[in-house]
């Protein structure tokens, strides 16, 4: 079996889900049943991938109790970077800190980002106040106002973390292109929003949401007592 007929079973497995949501849901949601089972679906598959995100969480963390040692050896081998990146790599792996763990949460949903994609574009029967769910921007500008509206809001929240978290993990100030870099990447999603079919619009809405909710979980400041 081919990698695209995988793919292709995979996103019927998810319209088939969305599908029996809806009709579990549609008694009390009516009109709005798809869109809800949208919601939970999203809701659903993030709950299940949301170890990963903990996994980096925990990395980042032990990072950050290694940075006096990194420090250490910044100015040990100043003059010598793959001697340095080495042996910060051994001392990270020593500690269970391995950089390449932040990347399992964005690994992890690449996927479901495509088959979700997929599922959008060609979205069960439904609709939002009128607006079907494989409407575009033109076609549902009073719906996808909400929608972006609630999307700038998480990007500019997500904006802010980023740029604070960036600063606080590092004793030297981070790099103006990495910055503006770490400003501007949240709002895309915004963009994402705009472009994409109203069902994919409430996933992605969705999936940023639960993004954020998150950090704000497990990105607490660690109090330690006196």
């Amino acid at each position: 079996m081919s990698v695209f007929a995988i793919f292709d079973a995979v996103v019927g497995v998810a319209h088939s889900a969305i599908e029996g949501l809806a009709g579990l849901v549609a008694p009390f949601a009516g009109d709005l049943a798809v869109a809800l089972a949208i919601v939970l679906f999203t809701l659903l598959v993030r709950l299940l991938i949301s170890p990963f995100t903990y996994v980096q969480v925990r990395g980042e963390r032990r990072r950050a109790a290694l940075a006096p040692e990194i420090a250490k050896l910044r100015a040990k081998h100043a003059d010598d970077p793959m001697a340095l990146a080495t042996e910060t790599l051994a001392l990270q792996r020593a500690h269970g800190a391995s950089p390449f763990g932040a990347l399992l949460p964005a690994l992890a949903q690449a996927p479901f980002f495509l088959i979700m994609y997929r599922v959008a574009l060609d979205a069960p029967a439904g609709a939002v106040l009128g607006v079907p769910l494989t409407a575009h921007l033109a076609a549902g500008l009073p719906v996808f106002a909400v929608l972006l509206v609630l999307a700038a809001a998480l990007a500019w929240w997500s904006s802010r973390r980023m740029v604070r978290a960036a600063t606080a993990s590092s004793s030297e100030a981070a790099p103006a292109g990495l910055t503006g870099v770490l400003r501007f990447l949240p709002w895309l999603t915004v963009v994402t929003v705009a472009w994409m079919p109203l069902a994919g619009g409430l996933y992605l809405v969705t999936s940023t949401a639960w993004t954020a909710l998150e950090h704000l979980i497990w990105r607490r400041p660690v109090t330690t007592g006196n």
